[in-house]
């Protein structure tokens, strides 16, 4: 973040401001239970959204393209994406914990941002192409879907933890029952599975095509552990289907698919050497000094 421009600082200042308070009052609404810290949540969100888009516009003026060529660009477009599908959801799912764990999930996604924020960068000629633009928005997708599949398993274990502890009015009214938590874990590994295959393939049909200017190990760090994950949550839905894999197991297994997902686009970047990049100047590392 201190690497950022002022106004660009400014901006992400007010963005995570915006999505503390709104995690702050998602702890008090569980600890009051009143509907009138919801219409606070709301709000407070899409603030965060819309600064987050200013943010985007300002380095695409700077640029002259599409922000999307270097990691905190992409993590700024994953937490636009978590934040919608937040505000969609809470229309249908009105249980306060479903909110509070997403918007604790966006707001460390937007703290690992920071943590990888650089200035604006040119991009490359390649990342222009539909191969490219295709392959950052299926796995930015992707990584949605697995937050909002993440968030069903946190929340399954917890509503499992509750029952089994016989405090059921700690559950009741606040959280999904557990049928629907495990059909929305579901869904969203198949939607990240689905997603994750169209941005391999994409990123594969790129790499082939421009073989002649960008040079990727299929060692990198980067795609070892995108690979990884893409073939965990395969095995997670396959054995779902042919030894019925108990919903704990598989929220736990889940939860484990994210913190790969996290590795592989923040740890990478932070502390190993990449060629997966899309700027000009072939930079997408955070130096860490020692």
């Amino acid at each position: 973040m201190f690497q950022l421009p002022m106004p660009e600082k400014i901006i992400f200042a007010l963005v995570v401001t915006a999505y503390l308070a709104a995690a702050i009052v998602g702890v008090v609404q569980l600890l009051g239970g009143g509907a009138k810290y919801k219409r606070l949540l709301l709000p407070l969100v899409c603030l965060a959204i819309a600064l987050e888009a200013v943010l985007l516009v300002f380095r695409a003026v700077d640029i002259k393209a599409v922000p999307l060529t270097g990691l905190f660009e992409s993590m700024l477009v994953l937490t636009i994406v978590f934040g919608l599908i937040y505000l969609f959801l809470s229309i249908a799912i009105r249980q306060v914990w479903f909110g509070s764990v997403l918007v604790w999930i966006i707001l460390a996604m937007v703290l690992l941002a920071g943590i990888v924020a650089e200035p604006a960068t040119e991009a490359r000629a390649e990342a222009a192409t539909g191969w490219a633009i295709a392959h950052g928005i299926a796995m930015i997708l992707g990584g949605a879907s697995m937050a909002f599949a993440t968030t069903s398993a946190l929340l399954y274990l917890l509503g499992r933890r509750k029952l089994k502890r016989k405090k059921v009015m700690q559950v009741l009214g606040r959280v999904p029952n557990i049928e629907r938590l495990e059909h929305m874990n579901q869904f969203g590994l198949m939607g990240c599975f689905v997603l994750m295959t169209l941005g391999l393939t994409s990123g594969i049909v790129m790499a082939v095509a421009n073989s002649a200017t960008i040079e990727i190990s299929v060692f990198d760090a980067k795609i070892v552990l995108i690979t990884a994950t893409w073939v965990l949550i395969g095995s997670i839905l396959i054995l779902r289907r042919i030894v019925a894999m108990k919903g704990k197991t598989q929220a736990y297994m889940t939860i484990i698919t994210f913190i790969l997902i996290l590795c592989a686009f923040v740890v990478t970047t932070i502390f190993c050497s990449t060629g997966h990049v899309f700027n000009k100047d072939g930079t997408n590392r955070v130096e860490v000094r020692r």
